[in-house]
């Protein structure tokens, strides 16, 4: 068997980042930049308003009081100067007449037919945003490599990019595998088994920012198997599930060779998610997960996930890890190490966690109950107070109600 941190380092190794395409800016989102960006221009591009309120020249205010010249609404530029001693009124974002320096708001002053009384001095340079006091023309904004969030498209819009170019999404192949499967909505008869696998790992490619493509269900057959896979090489990743430990009818690693395909490690020192294969065939990374549901989304969270970011361009490609206090003893009497699901919740400003209850690799509860990962070693034990490293699965406990 191999170790967890060897079998990553191995997937890893064969996870190619995929070519550069070009997207509609607002498809980019969750993706990653495949090129520098700089500014085409000044942003803003000249002084502007940032309030509603009296733009004016703070040198030339004598007391308390200034007529009021005009009106300026945002959109439109007024080239004359304001005469000395004058104001105009101005909305948000107008830009600042000549000779202006200084905005107060209209909250700030009393409004007559005469012109407007300051309740207070605004400080010279008071509510004007200055030309390049965002982004200034040609500077490197981001970088290749950037993950790209709302913020990220609102300031590329702001530079007029319709469209940018970055590294594509990978398509990913969900195969599962046994003849006691039957899909979602199919006749439940006895001895069947709902194939929740496929659909489970291909919300974790969603997820992960890839694109699922479910081949269906193999039943247990040699041939039926090894075709169904080829149909998969059309596709970035093949993921398979079942069928892949010693049983009679697991088929999938043997048919792994027969295709010509490498495979890498069988077996990881973990659990759960032993009989976990991956492979290289046609050039494709093939992970051979193992058919219970939990062990199935564990093996692509450990393995599957940091290869499918790595593909997309990603740098960042290990979930977060917090200091959790332990609620409760957590004992592996195993002699593998044992990636236990917990609950992590934030108490008075530390996080505390508690397992999910019965730790079986077919009780998917033990994830849908929790929201990450806490690997014990063998043998170990871990007491109620004690401190743990846990993986974090999400971080939805976080936000506010």
């Amino acid at each position: 068997m191999v170790s967890i941190s060897e079998a990553r380092r191995i997937v890893l190794l064969q996870a190619k980042r995929l070519p550069v395409v070009t997207v509609p800016l607002l498809e980019s989102l969750g993706m990653v930049l495949a090129e520098d960006v700089r500014s085409p221009w000044d942003i803003p591009a000249a002084d502007n308003s940032a309030m509603d309120g009296y733009a004016f020249s703070h040198a030339s205010l004598q007391g308390m009081f200034l007529p009021v010249c005009g009106f300026l609404p945002a959109g439109t530029i007024r080239s004359e100067t304001i005469p000395p001693g004058q104001a105009i009124k101005i909305m948000t974002g107008a830009i600042i007449p000549p000779d202006c320096d200084t905005v107060v708001p209209l909250e700030d002053v009393q409004e007559t037919p005469e012109g407007i009384t300051f309740k207070e001095v605004s400080m010279p340079g008071s509510h004007v945003r200055k030309r390049g006091g965002d982004v200034s023309a040609d500077e490197l904004v981001f970088t290749a490599g950037t993950l790209i969030r709302p913020q990220e498209v609102g300031m590329l819009a702001s530079f007029g990019r319709t469209a940018v170019h970055v590294y594509r999404k990978p398509v990913v192949a969900i195969l599962a595998t046994g003849d006691e499967l039957v899909e979602p909505g199919g006749e439940r008869l006895p001895g069947k088994i709902i194939n929740s696998n496929s659909l489970s790992v291909a919300a974790q490619v969603v997820e992960a920012g890839g694109t699922p493509v479910l081949l269906g269900i193999a039943r247990d057959d040699r041939e039926v198997t090894r075709a169904m896979l080829q149909n998969g090489l059309t596709a970035d990743v093949i993921i398979t599930s079942g069928g892949v430990s010693v049983g009679d009818h697991d088929f999938v690693k043997e048919v792994i060779e027969e295709m010509g395909g490498e495979l890498k490690f069988w077996k990881i020192n973990m659990k759960p998610g032993k009989p976990l294969a991956f492979a290289v065939v046609a050039d494709k990374p093939l992970f051979a997960l193992p058919g219970n549901p939990v062990a199935a989304m564990v093996g692509f969270e450990m393995f599957v996930r940091p290869a499918l970011l790595a593909m997309m361009g990603h740098t960042r490609i290990i979930r977060p890890l917090v200091r959790a206090v332990v609620t409760e003893p957590i004992h592996n009497n195993g002699d593998r190490p044992h990636l236990i699901r917990a609950l992590v919740e934030l108490q008075d400003g530390k996080y505390h966690l508690k397992t999910t209850g019965d730790q079986g690799s077919a009780r998917l509860s033990s994830l849908t109950l929790g929201n990450a990962l806490v690997l014990i070693p063998s043998g170990a034990v871990v007491n109620g107070g004690d401190e743990v490293d846990a993986s974090l699965l999400d971080r939805v406990f976080e936000m506010q109600e």
